[in-house]
């Protein structure tokens, strides 16, 4: 298993998000398997479609972390993508590896497909939080290869948002029973 080098994150943003597809991110001892993002880049949908304080990390870095609040309670964790340009990846959900039983703790729930299958599930189960937003992708948080492989790759409009619908920016992997619960 190989983490992922800073150029990964340099490279256009609706790529990174389609081939994070797979990849394992490993936070707090926790590991899960990328099932599901969304590409945010310059659109009327995204943090970054105007520069303020909070998005001025999707144009000023790539290959960094972008923790969020949404509706005043989630965690949403983001990677930064792009050298010149304006983005971040959603990681929607995974699927869990390992520390089954305490994601289950955390989460209250005894359903494995319930787990990490949206992002802020995602981000309660493995106790990710703003005090990781900005960091360089690495250490605190870290984004392996293992050679695993993606079948059938969904796509969709992202979820949650009004704007920007012709965007087919929501990539899953197909079938996979620890995605969202949306329609696909």
């Amino acid at each position: 298993m190989k983490q992922l080098p800073k150029s990964f994150f340099a490279r256009d943003t609706v790529e990174v998000a389609k081939e994070l597809l797979g990849k394992i991110i490993y936070v707090n001892g926790f590991r899960g398997r990328i099932v599901e993002t969304e590409a945010y880049g310059r659109d009327p949908a995204s943090h970054a479609f105007k520069k303020t304080e909070r998005s001025k990390i999707m144009f000023d870095t790539y290959g960094h972390v972008y923790v969020y609040l949404i509706y005043g309670m989630y965690d949403c964790i983001n990677f930064t993508t792009e050298k010149n340009e304006a983005g971040a990846v959603l990681i929607r959900a995974v699927e869990p590896l390992n520390k089954i039983d305490q994601l289950k703790k955390r989460r209250k729930t005894d359903k494995i497909t319930n787990l990490c299958s949206g992002p802020g599930k995602l981000c309660q189960a493995f106790g990710i939080d703003r005090n990781l937003n900005g960091l360089k992708l690495g250490k605190e948080v870290k984004v392996y290869d293992d050679s695993f492989r993606v079948g059938k790759i969904g796509q969709s409009s992202r979820v949650g948002i009004k704007d920007a619908l012709d965007l087919q920016w929501r990539f899953f992997v197909f079938d996979n029973h620890f995605i969202s619960k949306v329609k696909n």
